[in-house]
């Protein structure tokens, strides 16, 4: 139970409050935000680090969400120890100002382990968003992998989004009645945005109009990237693969938003500009209702995000996962997504394989990840525990 000098004042609901800085921390925890504005007996307050600005805001845009506390911690050219100790230090201040009875983290950022390590401090329960998700590498993400296995040592109540994870948590002594099997809060997400969507095509910002319907009507891949792991020679072996697939598939168009970190842009400047293929679009990083039409609109994705491979099956797309190892295997098991690393050869291979095969249809696969109703069973979960 919360520590007594946290119990909440008689009459009062009991505030849970949501610490998050990323963009896909935002994307997952609003349907949750939006859930509390209407529950019954309990009060969300909202606490942003602004890990990434720019992409936070545009999500919480989105969802019509604005932050109760903003700590606007990002810096250019931040060390991870600097904004681990920036975090650690301005959450503290925050938990001490505010006194939630309850503090909700998502996924595996930095934020997620200051914001944890800030409340244990306080003696303040969390609740961990996506949690039990392994690779058992902590090389692999780094430094994501590291960041749960802390997170998890010192949650009091873990929301798994599949039994799978469940699994990895119990073997790790977390007590069975402190994990909830509750499905990824990303599929809530979706399932709120996807018909707008479609109704709606939103232009996107470095793409023909959608009037142009000869442009629209193509194949296309659409690819992401940012994982550290990759940064150097893995960014360089997805440029040059995307460029040998853009010339063996001249009437595809391959797509790539370009995060805004410095080693994701290095090497698509280095060698994804100058090839000047008329069929790949370098585009500035999308808004996520953006984004999502075009998820909604590719023929294959390539990325090593975490968000997209649970996203990507409920839109029924191939995805081909550019990374050696992924806490996310239920998709791969359902064959709903490969794992192809970060070297050229397998990418290629891979993507010329479904490339070839587009008119084949794909067999439907229901998505390992959730029904769009892990919000209810989060927040029913955090209401019988603070009651």
């Amino acid at each position: 139970m919360p520590n007594s000098s946290h119990q909440h004042h008689r009459n009062q609901r009991p505030k849970i409050s949501l610490i998050f800085g990323t963009r896909p921390e935002a994307i997952k925890l609003c349907p949750v935000i939006l859930a509390l504005r209407d529950h019954p007996t309990l009060q969300a307050h909202i606490c942003v680090t602004a890990q990434h600005r720019e992409m936070l805001d545009q999500v919480l845009d989105v969802f019509g969400v604005t932050p109760d506390v903003d700590l606007n911690l990002m810096q250019p050219g931040q060390t991870l120890g600097g904004l681990t100790s920036r975090a650690i230090a301005a959450v503290d201040d925050y938990l001490a100002a505010h006194s939630p009875d309850l503090v909700l983290v998502q996924g595996d950022t930095t934020t997620v382990l200051c914001a944890t390590l800030a409340a244990f401090y306080h003696h303040i329960p969390v609740g961990h968003v996506e949690a039990g998700l392994r690779t058992g590498n902590m090389n692999s993400p780094w430094p994501e992998e590291a960041n749960r296995v802390l997170t998890s040592r010192l949650a009091t109540l873990h929301f798994a989004p599949t039994e799978l994870n469940r699994q990895n948590l119990l073997r790790e002594g977390v007590p069975e009645e402190r994990i909830f099997v509750t499905g990824n809060t990303v599929i809530d997400a979706l399932m709120m945005v996807v018909d707008k969507v479609r109704e709606t095509p939103p232009e996107i910002p470095g793409l023909p109009p959608r009037a142009d319907t000869t442009w629209w009507a193509r194949p296309m891949v659409l690819i992401t990237g940012h994982r550290r792991e990759n940064f150097g020679q893995g960014f360089a072996n997805i440029c040059q693969a995307i460029a040998q697939l853009a010339q063996r598939f001249p009437d595809t168009h391959f797509v790539y938003p370009v995060h805004l970190n410095p080693n994701v842009r290095e090497p698509v400047d280095r060698i994804l500009r100058p090839q000047d293929l008329k069929n790949i679009r370098l585009i500035e990083p999308l808004p996520y209702l953006p984004f999502v039409s075009l998820m909604d609109h590719a023929t294959l994705i390539l990325t090593d995000s975490g968000g997209v491979q649970e996203e990507a099956p409920s839109l029924n797309k191939p995805v081909l996962v550019m990374r050696d190892t992924t806490e996310r295997p239920e998709a791969v098991r359902d064959g709903a997504v490969q794992l192809v690393g970060a070297e050229s050869e397998p990418i290629v291979t891979a993507a010329s394989q479904i490339l070839t095969n587009t008119n084949t249809p794909r067999p439907s696969i229901a998505n390992p990840y959730g029904d769009g109703n892990a919000t209810r069973r989060i927040l029913d979960a955090c209401a019988h525990f603070l009651a």
